[in-house]
């Protein structure tokens, strides 16, 4: 039996596995790595351990209860003879990515709950729209951070499922006019151009919320997604992609004379 042994015994590696509840495999990889050696070993090469192996084994399980990496474990036992300051540190930063963690899995929480609520609702959403849901979500993660998202989201619930609608079809019209515009080669300085561009950002401003800072980051998130996601996101529409380029193009020619005051 395993435990305090005045006499010195040694166990064997079968022994040990049965008394503590570690595999033999796990403790040959704790051997391998050198979390947990064998003192000693037997005239065939057979492992023996000492209580003092087990005590370390003890360290070793517990700190691994807690989802230390073997690699941190071994750092923090390494340095636990000079003082607690290596296991301290490897316990915060385990605290850190626990918290990360956590945090991730409320926001994905989040996100199937309404996913859920899509399914449950009145009109449901056929295959191909979920997964083009799914697609949007995950290019949104690389461009804004999540406050940004949530603000998005908040902003969508404030305005409620026909306000959404009533903007995008707005939106729709407004692209319908300045298309027709740069297509007949309106100058940009052209008042009626310029109303359309006006109306253009208000629909868009309705949708980014927060103070005067947080909605300026928000339009350069969107401003860099479209940037590198052009053709994917151009590929949702129902105009050509490079049309939409140029309307683009148009539309920010716009912006720049009214703020030259040209």
């Amino acid at each position: 039996m395993i435990g305090k042994d005045a006499t010195g015994r040694r166990w064997s590696i079968g022994e040990l596995a049965r008394a503590s509840g570690v595999t033999v495999r796990a403790l040959r990889h704790y051997d391998e790595v050198g979390l947990v050696r064998a003192s000693g070993r037997t005239g065939a090469g057979h492992r023996r351990y000492t209580a003092e192996d087990l005590r370390r084994l003890y360290r070793v399980r517990a700190l691994r209860g807690l989802g230390l990496s073997l690699e941190e474990i071994g750092d923090a036992l390494a340095a636990s003879a000079d003082g607690p300051e290596a296991l301290r540190a490897s316990l915060a930063g385990q605290l850190a990515r626990l918290t990360a963690q956590a945090e991730r899995i409320q926001q994905l929480s989040e996100r199937i709950r309404g996913m859920l609520r899509q399914f449950d609702g009145a009109s449901m959403p056929d295959p191909d729209q979920f997964m083009t849901a799914l697609e949007m979500m995950s290019m949104l993660d690389g461009y804004f951070t999540q406050e940004q998202r949530d603000e998005l989201a908040r902003r969508r619930s404030e305005l409620g499922p026909e306000a959404v609608e009533a903007a995008k079809s707005e939106w729709a019209g407004l692209v319908e006019a300045l298309l027709g515009h740069m297509e007949a080669g309106t100058p940009v300085g052209d008042a009626d151009v310029r109303e359309l561009v006006r109306r253009w950002d208000a629909v868009g401003e309705s949708f980014h919320g927060g103070g005067e800072r947080a909605r300026a980051e928000s339009k350069a998130a969107a401003r860099r997604m479209w940037q590198d996601q052009r053709d994917e996101l151009s590929g949702r529409l129902p105009w050509p992609g490079e049309r939409m380029a140029e309307l683009v193009g148009y539309v920010e020619r716009v912006r720049e004379a009214r703020r030259g005051g040209s």
